[in-house]
């Protein structure tokens, strides 16, 4: 069910109760899977049968244990618990995997787009009659435009919405590959990728966006791991799959693979994903505007009005009204801005970690480029046997997001634990005093170490040529690891950004994108003139020699990052203040206080 149709049940609930005499909240428990939906049913029926429990901001008995066990350093600075405050999100932990489920099948086609193509360039520099370096303008383009077009579509999804954006992008992409399978001409297959590269791109940061409404900092790690697994994996199977066809059907076939594909996958992304956008829906709890339901949800949401008495439903459509104002008066629809993500890169962390987690992202692709090519030298391979070599490098990329997730949410625990935070489960905890930096880079460094270290023996096995299983074993560790370690930078630009995490991650995806267009540019003639081993050396010494970045971010982060909040917070009040003179000057009713309260309140937490 989704929350929609919650919603309206405990409205429905809350008013028979008001009718008895009853007063007080509902503290539901925080559990997993099935325990967590037998607990909510509980509560609603505990609130039918004229029950209820005193409101109250007493702390659990799970909470006690962490305060005692705890030895806090601080006790000021620490946050204050209510709980009986809102929680986060109201989305059900199957929900919560739904959604990300399709948020990781979504960011899947960007990737796959990209790498699906290479076993197929000599064909298409035979059939379109160009050189080589000719056709390598269309891999060319498509990064360049992998990296802008999510300026567009992360902005317009903090603005307008998840939904929205990602319809909008998939009818981009589907429109672009089937131009590609039927065009004829070079100029046409050049302007088709950037079509197609525009339109799958703007996944990877609207994925960003999703989890970050959905799953609080505590819990982050592990969802954006499972969102970021489908482009992750993609880049190995991608050059598989690219292979089969270009050999066997031959390279139109690749395209309209991609059309079947992508149209099977937005038929159902458009009946059945929710809108998660927090301007939009709140913590789950406000229904979306009529044309941005899913069909599913309407379809729920209407058949629970029909099941209501008139007075009620009157009062459950006004109480709806009135929150979608509210949300309303929050944002403004304009048309998207792709400079919003130069701000974000300007800021001085946030411009450090790009730029680290880029390097560490272009030492990754410069493997990726370069394999083909080496395999092909070295052992003879055909573009099937080169292909099918990807598989131990897709098995680390794909394991990477799970391990780094579980590992950055334990860490958090762990570090809040030390300082004794008491973490509030499905809750918006206040982290401005929490050391955000230091429990992210403390699973970045190992990784970056152990990545380093293998790619620096990847190159002199491929210097020496040894024996295939050496630089396969390395490749399975460097997709793990270096994948491990972008995906936890990743997970912190999202956190320095909690107000615009589709912005923030299409600023990153920027950053990295072009940067890594220029590394796969020029490692092949780095490998002529330096030599393999010496090639992946200088890349590996490039990564060591900027890691002191991370101490950096650790040591003067938490300052750079509380400094902004004050910034954006002073910025939001002078706005507010400028609203409310110029509704008291136009004599304009302003937003009703109590939802407005809340709005304002939820927007300070996600600070």
């Amino acid at each position: 069910m989704f929350p929609a149709l919650q919603q309206q049940e405990g409205r429905q609930d809350e008013g028979a109760a008001e009718k008895d005499g009853i007063e007080g909240t509902i503290e539901v428990s925080d559990s997993r899977d099935d325990e967590k939906d037998i607990e909510e049913r509980r509560d609603v029926e505990s609130i039918r049968s004229g029950q209820s429990t005193s409101s109250t901001s007493t702390r659990t008995d799970h909470e006690r244990q962490h305060v005692q066990d705890a030895e806090p350093r601080d006790l000021e600075s620490l946050q204050t618990i209510t709980t009986n405050s809102p929680p986060f999100s109201i989305f059900t932990t199957k929900q919560k995997r739904f959604i990300v489920f399709m948020v990781a099948m979504a960011g899947f086609f960007s990737p796959l787009s990209a790498n699906i193509y290479f076993p197929a360039l000599n064909t298409l520099a035979i059939d379109f009659d160009v050189s080589s370096a000719t056709i390598n303008l269309t891999l060319t383009t498509y990064m360049i435009f992998q990296g802008l077009a999510p300026t567009i579509f992360g902005d317009l999804a903090d603005m307008a919405g998840r939904r929205p954006a990602y319809l909008i992008g998939f009818a981009v992409y589907i429109g672009a590959c089937i131009g590609i399978a039927c065009c004829d001409s070079f100029a046409a297959l050049l302007i088709l990728r950037c079509l197609q590269s525009s339109g799958s791109s703007g996944t990877i940061a609207l994925g960003s966006g999703v989890v970050a409404d959905i799953a609080t900092s505590a819990e982050r790690g592990v969802w954006m791991g499972w969102a970021t697994s489908g482009p992750m994996v993609a880049p190995a199977l991608a050059p598989v799959l690219g292979g089969i066809f270009a050999q066997f059907l031959g390279w139109r076939w690749i395209f309209w693979f991609l059309v079947i594909a992508a149209c099977c996958f937005v038929v159902p992304l458009a009946l059945t994903f929710p809108e998660t956008g927090r301007n939009v829906v709140g913590n789950g709890s406000i229904a979306p505007q009529g044309w941005n339901m899913s069909l599913l949800n309407y379809l729920q949401v209407r058949k629970a009005r029909r099941e209501v008495q008139p007075l009620e439903r009157t009062v459950t459509r006004d109480s709806q009204r009135t929150a979608q104002q509210a949300l309303a008066k929050t944002r403004k629809l304009r048309i998207p801005n792709p400079l919003n993500c130069v701000s974000v890169i300007l800021e001085k962390d946030v411009a450090l970690l790009l730029f680290y987690n880029s390097l560490v992202y272009c030492a990754f692709y410069d493997v990726m480029a370069s394999a083909p090519q080496l395999l092909a030298e070295i052992y003879g391979y055909d573009a099937l046997q080169i292909g099918l070599c990807f598989l131990p490098f897709g098995c680390g990329c794909f394991l990477a997001p799970t391990i780094s997730g579980k590992l950055m949410d334990w860490n958090f625990r762990r570090t809040a634990r030390n300082i004794g935070y008491v973490i509030v489960k499905g809750k918006s905890n206040d982290l401005r005093n929490f050391p955000l930096e230091r429990v992210r880079i403390g699973v970045v460094v190992p990784m970056v170490i152990i990545g380093d270290a293998a790619l620096l023996c990847y190159g002199w096995v491929m210097q020496v040529e040894t024996s295939l299983a050496a630089p396969l074993v390395l490749m399975f560790i460097m997709g793990l690891t270096l994948t491990g370690a972008f995906n936890a930078m990743s997970v912190m630009v999202v956190d320095l950004h909690p107000l615009s995490p589709a912005t923030a991650t299409a600023a990153n995806n920027l950053v990295r994108c072009l940067m890594g267009a220029g590394a796969t540019a020029v490692v092949i003639y780095m490998i002529d003139a330096m030599g393999r081993g010496w090639c992946f050396t200088l890349v590996a010494g490039v990564v060591a020699v900027f890691s002191p970045i991370l101490w950096v971010l650790e040591k003067w982060g938490p300052q750079w990052r509380e400094a902004r909040r004050v910034r954006v917070e002073a910025a939001k009040a002078r706005g507010d203040r400028a609203v409310d003179v110029e509704k008291e000057a136009s004599g304009d009713p302003s937003i009703p206080v109590d939802a407005a309260s809340v709005v304002r309140e939820e927007e300070r937490q996600k600070r």
